[in-house]
């Protein structure tokens, strides 16, 4: 059995290079994943601004109805489909696929990261603007110095649960033939023609990377708690 096993092993892995497909496609995998996040987050922002901002004021009615427009059509359709539309739109004059697939993910985590700022946001208390304003601070200072920290801070984990789903997600990049983690492995499953080592393999290379970064995000959540995260600085 154990001699069956390191066969497969070599046959999957070591040769004729085979390894190289999870190395590559793990490097994949993490620039889309990562840049994605850092896409939807300023999407996002942005978006739960001005949703918050119209609800609380009624102003910006023009780009509320399209943060309303844009959340509607992105949380209703589905990923994979998203994904190709992206592509195909755009393919001809943007070459790298890479950066096709970012745009996609980053675009559709924006609406999903919006609808969870915006209720950090409203979890703060409206007397944090009054005082900030008080203190002679502009309405967008306030709001990023004063309330958008705390309400991040209220809503870490579900961030952290949306960056997770959107590492996972990012598996369906081979629609695009894009050759990211799940796709190499899905390489050497049609060149070996053995189905359980390169996908239990992938499925162990995905778990460890939702662990590593879960284990990050709990790191991140005592610091906060233990130091206050005091927003309010002497620089304001």
């Amino acid at each position: 059995m154990i001699q069956g096993f390191l066969d497969d092993f070599q046959l999957c892995f070591v040769k004729n290079g085979r390894y190289d497909y999870l190395l590559s496609g793990l490097g994949i995998t993490l620039e889309v994943a990562l840049s994605a996040i850092v896409l939807g987050l300023a999407i996002g922002f942005l978006v739960a601004v001005v949703r918050s901002t119209h609800d609380k004021y009624g102003k910006f009615p023009f780009l509320n109805a399209l943060a309303r427009i844009y959340l509607t059509v992105i949380r209703g359709t589905p990923m994979v489909v998203q994904l190709l539309i992206t592509y195909y739109i755009i393919r001809r004059s943007i070459d790298s696929k890479v950066l096709i697939a970012i745009l996609a993910f980053g675009i559709n985590s924006g609406a999903y990261q919006a609808e969870i700022i915006r209720a950090g946001i409203a979890s703060i208390d409206a007397g944090q603007m009054e005082a900030g304003r008080a203190l002679g601070l502009s309405y967008w200072r306030t709001m990023l110095r004063i309330i958008l920290p705390q309400a991040v801070r209220n809503v870490l984990p579900a961030l952290g649960n949306e960056f997770i789903v959107l590492m996972k997600d990012t598996s369906i990049v081979g629609y695009i033939a894009l050759i990211d983690l799940a796709k190499g492995g899905d390489i050497i499953r049609s060149q070996t023609y053995s189905v359980y080592l390169p996908y239990l393999t992938v499925a162990a290379i995905y778990l460890v990377l939702v662990m590593t970064f879960t284990w990050l995000l709990s790191k991140l959540e005592r610091r906060l708690r233990k130091t206050g995260a005091d927003v309010v600085r002497n620089d304001l």
